[in-house]
């Protein structure tokens, strides 16, 4: 009977220390959190001047910060829009322009633009060039944000097919003028889409013609 016990004993001691055992007391991990996203905060002359959380930066009463929006047309001269996928946190399910986004700190508006349309739209613009900068407060009613942002306006070309990625873009859809204008009457824009189109505009036209 002594004997029997002892291999018992033995027997469970080597299940309480295996791994994989379900008596072993492995500890919990705790859950992942998602990474502190920085911005680049500006002055009213679009000078940096530090950096700032990024859902800190919008919500009210925001703070003034470095942006950047792209405007891809295909070689028939058309607009490719993007509806926002519905995960997103800000302007979630909306349609905007190509590519909209912030740059790191100390990254060029420029790269960030390049960066961020292959990966939310799986393709580098064929060209993409400079069309100058705007500023705006634009509060957001249907989620309580505000885009305070210094924004750098960039046009190209896209040529190869897209790729959306799903958890960035529900949609996308080429657009003449006419197309445009029926689709803003049909459905919600971004808050910042139209500000940001006029703005572009003479750099639109240089790139897609004058029906723009």
């Amino acid at each position: 009977m002594t004997a029997a016990t002892s291999r018992t004993d033995d027997r469970e001691a080597r299940l309480a220390a295996s791994p994989g055992s379900s008596a072993a007391s492995a500890p919990v991990p705790a859950p992942a959190q998602s990474p502190e996203i920085l911005l680049e905060l500006v002055d009213d002359e679009g000078v940096t001047i530090g950096t700032g959380e990024k859902m800190w930066a919008h919500q009210q009463p925001g703070r003034l910060h470095r942006a950047f929006s792209v405007f891809l047309f295909d070689q028939r001269g058309r607009l490719l829009l993007q509806r926002r996928a519905l995960g997103k946190y800000h302007s979630p399910g909306v349609w905007s322009n190509t590519c909209c986004g912030h740059p790191y700190p100390d990254e060029q508006p420029f790269v960030a633009a390049a960066r961020r349309t292959a990966e939310e739209l799986g393709v580098a613009p064929a060209l993409l060039c400079e069309a100058g900068t705007v500023r705006y407060d634009l509060p957001d009613e249907a989620t309580g944000l505000i885009e305070r942002e210094w924004n750098h306006l960039f046009v190209g070309l896209v040529t190869a097919d897209v790729d959306p990625n799903p958890s960035e873009v529900d949609s996308t859809r080429f657009v003449t003028p006419a197309e445009l204008r029926a689709l803003q009457e049909e459905k919600p824009f971004s808050v910042w889409f139209q500000t940001v189109f006029e703005a572009a505009l003479p750099g639109i036209r240089e790139i897609a013609g004058r029906d723009w």
